[in-house]
């Protein structure tokens, strides 16, 4: 589905799948088959990894649940991915990304207090669901690796990948009686000073404080000495039971300004101050070309993100961009014994498909 959804590029594959599918090879395959099954095995054989994304019980019920896997490969490790889970009361309820900003909270706080809740501006879901799996998966081999275990399944259901992200709402709400809620353009539960606001010249800028220092900073840049020293907002504690005022200050401070003449002032008192970027300044931005974070790669004209975080011995790479359905079909089961007759007797019976459905 990935692959077809959003604008095609130049050759009519969809943008998305340009960076989902990057360095991924492709092979089409009928799995559920006796002979695609025994495919499906011979890849498990050598595998460390397999993913998969379907619903709880699909993989049982097409007879390769983790229990046949580990037959295959006792050593593998299986991240389970699903919307609620592989158990409970709503392992077998249907859902995608926006149901999981529901559930686990997201869209709650997402918006004004005045205004109903909001979905995040990219599919926050899907892409906090993969960074989890990786960390799970990676757990599991580390594991492997130390001798503490064999092969064992990831059970991670997509709300809980954004769930694990909402660290301040529950304990808020279970040890201090407050209940989170949706606060606009100022900080979360008004724990530190910020916000976002516009300048004289139209410039969105995003302020922050996150500690008792840099608040100061911050009330000095927007305020001077009377601000900063004021006697309740000697403490974040304190400042928090007067934020409105805070709130008031800066917002006076930056509407009054350019977003050059901010950035200068903020950059004299060592504070905090961000222009929201689009899109376009994202993929111009000084910062982000210098840290290589927008990528080409040979032959492709759409550019995507580049390989997040950097390590210095064995960087990220891409070799190539999302390929379509089928690549690298025939690549794939000549490195597994197949010959190009049984290959073609393979797609011709509709249990494998090449690049465009095509055949040998």
């Amino acid at each position: 589905m990935m692959r077809d959804l959003g604008p095609k590029a130049e050759d009519g594959v969809g943008v998305w799948w340009k960076t989902l599918g990057r360095n991924k090879k492709t092979l089409g395959l009928d799995w559920k088959s006796d002979e695609g099954r025994d495919i499906l095995r011979r890849l498990v054989e050598d595998a460390d990894v397999l993913i998969e994304n379907f619903r709880p019980g699909v993989l049982e019920r097409a007879g390769v649940g983790p229990d046949v896997l580990h037959d295959w490969n006792p050593d593998l490790v299986v991240l389970r991915v699903s919307g609620y889970g592989q158990d409970g009361p709503m392992r077998d309820v249907p859902a995608f990304g926006r149901a999981a900003e529901a559930m686990s909270g997201l869209a709650h706080l997402t918006g004004f207090p005045d205004g109903p809740p909001m979905h995040p501006g990219f599919p926050a879901a899907d892409s906090t669901t993969g960074l989890m799996g990786a960390l799970g998966v990676m757990i599991a081999l580390f594991a492997r690796e130390k001798g503490i275990a064999r092969g064992q399944v990831v059970d991670l259901a997509v709300f809980e990948a954004l769930l694990r992200l909402m660290d301040y709402p529950v304990p808020a709400l279970t040890g201090a009686n407050l209940s989170p809620r949706r606060n606009g353009l100022r900080q979360p539960m008004d724990f530190a000073p910020g916000g976002m606001f516009r300048t004289s010249d139209g410039v969105w800028l995003t302020v922050s404080a996150g500690s008792a220092e840099t608040a100061q900073r911050l009330l000095r840049a927007v305020g001077g000495d009377a601000l900063a020293d004021d006697p309740r907002f000697a403490t974040l504690v304190e400042m928090s039971q007067h934020m409105a005022v805070v709130f008031d200050a800066i917002n006076d401070f930056v509407t009054q300004r350019t977003a050059k003449e901010v950035e200068a002032v903020f950059a004299r008192h060592d504070a905090v101050a961000s222009r929201v970027l689009s899109v376009e300044e994202i993929t111009t931005n000084e910062q982000i070309r210098h840290r290589g974070d927008i990528v080409s790669v040979a032959g492709e004209q759409t550019q995507v993100i580049g390989p997040v975080p950097h390590l210095s011995a064995t960087p990220g790479q891409l070799r190539w961009l999302g390929r379509p359905p089928g690549a690298d079909s025939q690549s794939i089961l000549r490195d597994l014994g197949f010959n190009d007759e049984r290959i073609t007797a393979l797609c011709e019976a509709g249990l494998v498909r090449l690049e465009g459905g095509r055949a040998l």
